[in-house]
């Protein structure tokens, strides 16, 4: 009678004979996380600044409105107020927007920083997994030649 082919310990040494490199996988997924740490915190602390900003816009802005909305003895005085808030306005919308371009230019440059490193972080894990990967599959395929001798 014909007996059943043992597949699990076929699978075992199929599998053997392909070992995975579990200490690299780690290394990768700290990289990663090392990096979207790194990126958070950058979008964060962009985030923060452009708060900080637009709070303190809208506090100047509220400041000149009370200015210009109090009661004036001459109707001239009015279209003076309006005029002198709008030119004032003007002026703070240019230098906060040069702020929020400066905090834009800061993302920017840190987030090309980071993929730098982490390119070259990524590029050194890669080379040593395929250097092990190398090795092990060098091994291996000498160890199946000489079991096949």
């Amino acid at each position: 009678m014909a007996q059943t082919q043992d597949f699990t310990a076929m699978m075992k040494d199929m599998m053997g004979a392909f070992p995975v490199d579990t200490k690299a996988m780690e290394d990768a997924f700290k990289t990663t996380a090392t990096m979207s740490e790194k990126l958070s915190a950058v979008a964060l602390e962009a985030a923060e600044k452009s708060t900080e900003l637009s709070a303190k816009w809208t506090k100047d802005t509220l400041s000149k409105m009370a200015e210009m909305t109090a009661a004036k003895a001459e109707p001239a005085d009015y279209a003076k107020a309006m005029t002198d808030f709008a030119s004032a306005q003007a002026e703070v919308a240019a230098e906060n927007m040069a702020a929020f371009a400066e905090i834009a230019k800061k993302v920017q440059m840190d987030t090309v920083e980071l993929m730098m490193a982490a390119g070259k972080d990524i590029s050194e894990d890669m080379t040593a997994v395929a250097k092990k990967a190398t090795e092990d599959m060098t091994a291996a395929a000498k160890k199946a030649t000489e079991a096949a001798k």
